[in-house]
């Protein structure tokens, strides 16, 4: 009896086990995908909201010095991208820029173009009130 070998039957993985693992594995990969997707798109926002207010304080130095947001002397020039490229502030058109109001808006640009269609466009005014062009709110984007 002690020279016994246990039989085959007790060693290694059933089919069923493997399949139970291999479940419980795809349902943590399509939980942790679409999170993660989502934490990427919300970073990647983040990025446009500095360049945002980065702009925004650039103007309102140019108002504190030349008494215009759209004075010739201002250093602040269109476009102008986000650090990886997620976002770009074009040049504003239409009276978006004037010498005592501005509207900047920043468009999400390559992938975030596609992946944040929620938020969509930020933009951002001369008395800091914030908005978007997507189908989210401005609390949840901003």
């Amino acid at each position: 009896m002690m020279g016994r070998r246990p039989s085959a039957l007790s060693a290694g993985f059933t089919l069923v086990e493997l399949v139970i693992a291999v479940a419980i594995l795809a349902i943590l990969i399509g939980v942790a995908i679409p999170s993660y997707t989502t934490w990427v798109t919300n970073s990647n926002r983040a990025e446009g909201k500095a360049l945002l207010m980065t702009t925004a304080q650039a103007l309102e130095r140019c108002f504190t010095r030349f008494s215009a947001y759209n004075s010739a002397n201002c250093q602040v020039s269109f476009p102008l991208d986000s650090e990886n490229g997620w976002y770009r502030i074009s040049a504003p058109e239409g009276g978006e820029l004037t010498a005592t109001t501005f509207l900047l808006t920043a468009q999400p640009q390559n992938a975030q173009a596609t992946r944040d269609t929620r938020c969509a466009n930020l933009t951002l005014n001369h008395r800091g009130v914030r908005g978007i062009s997507g189908t989210g709110t401005v609390g949840d984007c901003w």
